[in-house]
């Protein structure tokens, strides 16, 4: 064999020996840069799948029992607030209103009678002094007739009667005065007792007639519908749900080994599976949950009891998105994602330490003017004032 035959297989092997260095020291150096890059930037960083998208569920129920004639919008409609969702029978509402006007002009016109008779009584009394001052009168005429014994004795003593009953006639009188003045109490009409809980109750029967007319308190989408056309429904029933497209968060559960560097504030980001990969959203930690899920369920561990197995709890951590990402990719109430907290900056702190200085969330749209219904009632106080 020559020598050039021998050389071949040796460069051969040469070769391939140095393609496996390489090849490992290709495979070390790349260990070495993850091992670098996870002790940088991955180690910092806690990442769950046990995420799912959480947001405000309104349920709407009446504030007065009624029978359903009309419902005006089905699941998946959009509302804005102050729509009318469910209109009530209003004939009981309008029978109990029209009672409730009259019941205030009948108490306007007794109390406008109490009044006039403080005039009436007044007028008996300055009568009753009258009466009186003549039998005082004719009472010292008689008397020295009386003991002169030129007049009867009997004649003496009916003057005497007549200057007692007068005296009782003008202390009745006033007591009546009295009495009626102690139900009035030099009160206006429209201040009397009387009048004005009348008044409350037309307000009461005003508010009850507009609110079969069942409102949307926030804007949304209908959800869970349950009630039906000529449904009984009391204020305990639910009816429909309205889910609002905004002020949506992400409740992402951690497992209680991941949560140590987890802090207020820190940022996060959100990869939901309706969308993948391609939508990223951006958000912050908000707050960490009092307790663990198997705390607050119905029936919690009772580790205490028998046998006992340790299982790694999770802890919910709710995480705000970014409203403007959110509202150019819209989420639903229970769809999964996947969250990733950046742990790096750990200055914030575990648990919430102010105080809301305003509420979390209002509606004024439940809120109804009593402006007609008061001008109503001054109405109906003047045209029965008399």
């Amino acid at each position: 064999m020559s020598a050039e035959a021998q050389q071949q297989p040796n460069n051969k092997k040469k070769k391939r020996k140095g393609a496996l260095i390489v090849l490992a020291l290709i495979f070390v150096i790349a260990g070495l840069a993850w091992l670098a890059w996870w002790f940088i930037v991955l180690r910092h960083f806690q990442e769950t799948d046990d995420a799912y998208v959480a947001g405000n569920q309104v349920q709407v129920m009446a504030q007065v029992s009624g029978s359903v004639n009309k419902v005006w919008f089905d699941d998946t409609d959009h509302v804005h607030k102050g729509d009318v969702l469910v209109t009530l029978d209003k004939t009981d509402a309008e029978q109990a209103f029209e009672k409730a006007q009259t019941a205030l002009a009948t108490s306007v016109r007794q109390t406008h009678q109490l009044i006039i008779n403080g005039k009436q009584y007044q007028a008996t009394i300055e009568l009753q002094k009258t009466a009186l001052a003549q039998a005082q009168a004719d009472l010292k005429r008689r008397e020295p007739l009386g003991a002169a014994n030129l007049i009867g004795r009997e004649d003496l003593q009916h003057a005497r009667d007549a200057v007692a009953t007068a005296q009782a006639q003008l202390e009745v009188a006033i007591e009546q005065y009295n009495a009626n003045q102690a139900a009035i109490l030099n009160t206006s009409l429209e201040n009397q007792p009387a009048v004005k809980q009348s008044a409350a109750e037309l307000r009461d029967a005003w508010l009850a007639l507009q609110r079969t007319e069942i409102v949307s308190p926030i804007d949304g989408f209908i959800s869970r519908r349950s009630v039906q056309v000529g449904s009984q429904i009391s204020t305990t029933t639910p009816l429909l749900a309205v889910v609002p497209e905004k002020n949506l968060w992400v409740d992402a559960n951690y497992k209680e080994t991941q949560l140590a560097d987890v802090r207020i504030g820190q940022p996060a980001t959100v990869v939901s599976d309706i969308y993948g990969d391609d939508v990223v959203y951006h958000g912050k930690v908000v707050g960490l949950d009092m307790g663990t899920g198997s705390a607050f369920s119905l029936l919690p561990a009772q580790n205490a009891t028998g046998n006992w197995i340790k299982v790694v709890q999770r802890l919910p951590v709710r995480i705000e998105l970014n409203p403007d990402e959110v509202a150019r990719h819209p989420l639903r109430i229970g769809l999964s994602t996947l969250v990733k907290i950046d742990t790096s900056n750990k200055d914030g702190s575990v648990l919430a330490t102010s105080v809301r200085q305003k509420p979390a969330y209002e509606s004024d749209a439940l809120a109804l003017d009593l402006a007609p219904v008061n001008q109503l009632i001054a109405d109906i106080i003047h045209a029965n004032a008399g």
